[in-house]
């Protein structure tokens, strides 16, 4: 199993404090454009910010086979376009906060899909019952009791279903053959930026300029917590692997409450607290050392 460096270990704390950060980002964008949109802006962004640092860095281009080809555009499907806008859509109903404690689901999702994929990150025991523990709080988070005073359940099994485009993008990601981790990043943001600029005139058309803080809050997205963030995570998965990357899991929860309930005056009922108290154990369980 790989051994993570310190480097590795500062990038985790970086990626937590920024997603964390994230939905609380997006709930000022939703002010001003609609989902479709904050997803194809923050993605587009993100990918000529790493294109254009790729080329300033003159990285190295990676001899292109099917099974690269294939591994690039599936990850970037899975990783950006699709859990991007599953947020920025949910997020249209439910709390920011919500959307950050629904990413705390990632390593639940990583743990079977690794010891299936990963022959180096098998399924223990120890973090079968892990799994078994985050599962009954994941549930708990999308199940009745925790929809008290929403409208419907959609929008929760969304922020629920990009967590799980996070878990698979991650095991992909690790078993994606050889490439430079700045053109991999890039290259995911590209392939996102595809599917999500069509989209976008489809659906909701050209945007326009709206009120300046949600075109601010796009610009944010699309440097900091997709460009940044999408760089420090390729790094990450293939240096130390995917289940050590689910370590931000533990932290954006906390951060993305922090920032909803400051900021943004949010507030929450008792059982997605229940809720997270669960699905952190759970983490705690199947990560314990």
């Amino acid at each position: 199993m790989p051994q993570p460096t310190r480097n590795d270990w500062l990038s985790i704390l970086a990626l937590g404090l920024i997603w964390g950060g994230t939905f609380m980002v997006i709930s000022v964008a939703l002010r001003g454009y609609g989902p479709l949109t904050v997803a194809c802006a923050r993605t587009t962004l993100g990918a000529v910010s790493l294109v254009l640092l790729a080329v300033a860095m003159r990285r190295t281009l990676p001899r292109w086979s099917a099974a690269l080809a294939a591994h690039v555009a599936v990850i970037g499907a899975l990783s950006t376009a699709l859990p991007f806008f599953l947020i920025s859509w949910g997020q249209q109903s439910v709390p920011s906060a919500f959307a950050g404690l629904s990413m705390a689901a990632v390593p639940l999702f990583v743990l079977p899909l690794a010891h299936v994929f990963l022959p180096d990150d098998r399924l223990t025991p120890r973090r079968a019952a892990g799994f078994s523990l985050g599962f009954a709080g994941a549930a708990m988070l999308i199940g009745p009791a925790a929809l008290q005073g929403l409208s419907a359940g959609l929008p929760q099994l969304a922020c629920v279903a990009a967590a799980l485009c996070y878990a698979i993008s991650g095991i992909l990601t690790r078993r994606c053959p050889p490439i430079d981790p700045i053109v991999l990043a890039a290259a995911t943001l590209l392939v996102g930026a595809v599917i999500l600029v069509p989209a976008m005139i489809l659906v909701e058309g050209v945007p326009e300029p709206a009120r300046p803080d949600a075109m601010l809050a796009i610009v944010a997205l699309g440097l900091i917590p997709t460009a940044l963030a999408a760089l420090l995570r390729v790094t990450v998965i293939r240096s130390a692997g995917p289940s050590f990357m689910t370590l931000t899991n533990y932290q954006v929860p906390l951060w993305s409450v922090l920032f909803g309930v400051v900021f943004l005056k949010e507030s929450l009922p008792l059982q997605f607290f229940a809720a997270l108290a669960l699905i952190l154990g759970g983490l705690a369980v199947s990560q314990r050392r």
